[in-house]
């Protein structure tokens, strides 16, 4: 029998509990049915594989080599389909192993993945984390792939087609070290731009951003001496040097080293979401994860 597309499943059920009684009362029994069914669907396995499968014995039925060949990978065949299609059982975050990653900025490595850490070691202690480096041009692909669970980005630059759940919103102020002598108070847009000024570029070497952007709309332009491609950088610099720096309110939190002011021109925030595919939507790990993350923000 080399064509599986002609097997009804139903015919390979039957088979197996007849391969287990040997009676085929006893099989009609067991599955429900009348007897003359049974009969007629083991009429037609024997067409099917070509073999009496079940000859008549002194005690029922006794099964045939052909039979009996098939017995063992017919009970595991059947066994492996019913745990395929059975219902997914409810995620246990206090046994699980799994080993989830994130691809994230250092940004947000501090804003969402380090909030999340200890809850999530306290509630999955056996799972893993692997915060992987933020390639937003490669971030469908990744997840399309299973090698990223979810990956943390500006919501307007989700990928199409990929799911994205919003986790907050971010606004830009004016960053200094707690003693810079000229940030006792907001500065007038024309201080402003003659202070000297830090900026990240995460491509690498670029010297303007949206703060530039607002200010070219006013005809105006300020002083950026430094590029780097990472905010860690930028707060060990702020520390260390008179240089200012736009940056997100909430690497500000907790850090009494740095001071903090509005801005004196409006600068466009940004929304924070966590972004994944569709093939992990469903999965009650990744839910749980999801929801996780959401609670912890």
């Amino acid at each position: 029998m080399n064509n599986l597309h002609r097997m009804d499943l139903n015919l390979l059920l039957t088979l197996d509990v007849l391969l287990a009684e040997h009676n085929v009362t006893r099989a009609a029994q067991r599955l429900h049915l009348s007897q003359p069914s049974i009969s007629v669907q083991l009429a037609r396995l024997r067409e099917l594989f070509g073999d009496p499968l079940l000859l008549p014995g002194p005690r029922g039925m006794r099964p045939t080599a052909r039979a009996e060949a098939l017995r063992e990978p017919l009970r595991q065949a059947l066994e492996a389909l019913g745990h395929a299609i059975a219902v997914e059982a409810p995620f246990d975050p206090a046994g699980a192993t799994h080993t989830w990653r994130v691809a994230a900025s250092d940004y947000g490595e501090s804003t969402v993945v380090l909030p999340a850490m200890a809850g999530l070691r306290a509630a999955a202690p056996g799972t893993r984390l692997a915060v992987l480096e933020l390639a937003p041009p490669r971030i469908a692909r990744q997840a399309e792939q299973g090698i990223i669970d979810l990956a943390l980005h500006t919501g307007e630059e989700a990928p199409p087609g990929m799911r994205h759940r919003l986790l907050f919103h971010e606004r830009y102020v004016l960053a200094a070290r707690a003693q810079h002598p000229r940030l006792k108070r907001k500065p007038t847009l024309k201080q402003f731009c003659e202070l000297e000024h830090v900026i990240v570029s995460p491509d690498g070497g670029g010297f303007s951003g949206v703060t530039d952007q607002a200010l070219a709309q006013a005809g105006l332009r300020r002083r950026v001496v430094l590029s780097v491609p990472h905010f860690l950088f930028v707060i060990s610099a702020l520390l260390s040097t008179d240089l200012v720096a736009m940056l997100p309110e909430r690497l500000m939190r907790g850090n009494a080293a740095l001071r903090a002011v509005a801005p004196p021109l409006e600068v466009p925030g940004y929304d924070m979401a966590m972004l994944w595919h569709e093939r992990a939507h469903r999965d009650p790990a990744h839910q749980w994860l999801r929801e996780h993350i959401m609670a912890s923000i």
